[in-house]
């Protein structure tokens, strides 16, 4: 029986981890978290995010500008994380409603969708 998420796995093109950790960790402000040494020799690298983590591995092949895979990440401040990626130029975008949220999408240097949401008193 699935209990819960572990971690999700993102992917980056080889060698560009500098660029993944200035847009995750700086921009984004997640927690870089040091991999297990058996996996060291991989490249990318771990992120955590609350009590769950994101993987960055490497991989060359396939174009993530066309895919809808994506990682949803909750916010408290959607308006000040709009601001903060469009104060680095990052293109957002905005989604289809869905009820209880407020919600944007944009995709991160390498083509990778991601989606931030925040939860909203529909009261």
């Amino acid at each position: 029986m699935i209990v819960s998420i572990h971690h999700a796995q993102i992917t980056i093109p080889q060698g560009a981890e500098d660029i993944a950790r200035e847009f995750y960790c700086e921009l984004l402000g997640l927690k870089e978290i040091a991999k297990p040494g058996s996996l060291d020799g991989r490249g990318g690298f771990w992120l955590e995010v609350g009590d769950h983590q994101i993987h960055v591995g490497t991989e060359d092949n396939g174009d993530r500008n066309k895919t809808k895979a994506h990682v949803a990440y909750l916010v408290d401040d959607l308006e000040d994380s709009r601001k903060t990626l469009n104060a680095a130029e990052v293109k957002v975008f905005e989604g289809i409603p869905v009820p209880g949220y407020s919600r944007f999408e944009f995709r991160d240097p390498f083509g990778n969708r991601v989606e931030f949401l925040q939860v909203i008193d529909e009261g």
